[in-house]
Parts: C-alpha cells; sequence; structure tokens
C-alpha cells in the first residue's frame, strides 16, 4: 500500500491555488488538435468538490448562450495549466446543485465573501 501513496504524491500537482464551492473560477486547459496545442480558458462557478489525493475532481458551471454547461476537471490533470480564482463567493452548502434549476443572472448568483 505504500508503494501505491508513494506514485500518487509523484502525481499530486504542488501548485494548485486555493478555491472552494461558490467561488468563480478561470480553469486554464490545454486542448490539443491535430499536432498543436493551446490554452483554452473555461470560467465559471465551482458548484462541486469531490473525490480525495489524486482523484479529486471539482464542477465548474457557466451559461454559454443561455443555455448551462458543466465540466467535471480533475485537479491534478496534466491537461490544467492553472487555476485563477476570479471571485470568492459565501455559500451555506457543499454541493450547489440548486443553481441548475435557475435561469439568467440568478443562475450566477453567488454571494460575495466580503458581505455580511
Amino acid at each position: 500500500m505504500d508503494i501505491i501513496r508513494k506514485i500518487e504524491q509523484e502525481q499530486l500537482k504542488e501548485d494548485v491555488a486555493p478555491f472552494n464551492v461558490g467561488d468563480s473560477v478561470k480553469v486554464h486547459c490545454r486542448v490539443r488538435e491535430g499536432e498543436k496545442e493551446r490554452i483554452q480558458i473555461f470560467t465559471g462557478l465551482v458548484i462541486a468538490m469531490g473525490g480525495s489525493g489524486l482523484n479529486r475532481a471539482f464542477t465548474v458551471r457557466k451559461i454559454s448562450y443561455g443555455e448551462g454547461v458543466e465540466r467535471v476537471f480533475p485537479i491534478h490533470s496534466p491537461r490544467i495549466a492553472k487555476i485563477e480564482v476570479a471571485s470568492r463567493g459565501k455559500v451555506r452548502r457543499a454541493k450547489l446543485h440548486y443553481l441548475r434549476e435557475r435561469v439568467g443572472k440568478r443562475a450566477l448568483q453567488v454571494k460575495n465573501a466580503d458581505r455580511r
């Protein structure tokens, strides 16, 4: 079992920005098209986090042309170049799946961390 943990520790990323559910993030993804590779930014709200260790993942939701789009990203994936926190949010839930039923601007509104 120690061999597996040692291999997993080598695969973990060191420079992951601390973020939580409710934060707006910009995920810089590496996209491969043929021989070329470019970085594509996926900006949205973190609605869920799960897993542990190497299997840790988070779900980002955004509204694109009036349609809700969700993507699940493994945190320690080599396809993710970096994660930027655009703004912090203050939420009282671990999972924000209730935002899926909301429409328009209300679907992205989460209270700011500075407000009380």
